[in-house]
């Protein structure tokens, strides 16, 4: 058996530990096809496993950013929503266009990922994408959008944004 082949079926099959430890190990990868199981786990049924991996991909040193962002385009939304964080969270700046079209995800999680992401990159060239998210239906993205407004350091955008809801409320007097 192959130490690819050992890795995959460990990371398939182990326990919740031999996984743990299995991805632990593998935080200092640069081979794409292990960054892709490892980019797999974030999918995980448990959020421990989840962890570990969102773990090992934002401490890895290695230029990976560029299979993350490839990666953006998985099926599940978990995979898109938690790798638009480890991007934002390594600071690849390069991911910026992939992750502003994140922003018009079928998942309100994803969206709520992708428009905290920009905030936390300080994505200038994503205020229209904030602006727009600002307007969302789902509370959790225009949270997420506000805050990210604030971040960027375009309380502007925020000036015709009313709510209802305490929280939003308190994080648009926190600007004012």
């Amino acid at each position: 058996m192959s130490s690819f082949e050992r890795i995959c079926k460990i990371l398939r099959e182990g326990t919740k530990d031999e996984k743990k430890k299995m991805l632990e190990s593998l935080s200092q990868t640069d081979d794409p096809k292990i960054i892709d199981k490892i980019v797999s786990r974030l999918d995980d049924a448990d959020i421990e496993i989840r962890g570990e991996a969102f773990s090992a991909l934002l401490l890895n040193s290695n230029e990976i950013s560029d299979i993350l962002v490839k990666s953006l385009g998985h099926q599940s939304k978990n995979v898109r929503g938690y790798l638009a964080l480890v991007l934002a969270n390594r600071n690849s700046h390069e991911a910026i266009p992939s992750i502003i079209a994140l922003a018009d995800d079928q998942s309100a999680m994803v969206r709520s990922c992708a428009v905290g992401a920009l905030g936390h990159l300080k994505a200038r060239q994503a205020v229209q994408t904030i602006a727009k998210c600002l307007a969302d239906p789902n509370i959790e993205v225009r949270k997420s959008a506000i805050k990210s407004a604030i971040d960027i350091g375009s309380p502007d955008l925020l000036e015709s944004v009313e709510s209802e809801d305490p929280e939003i409320r308190q994080m648009l007097e926190s600007v004012k």
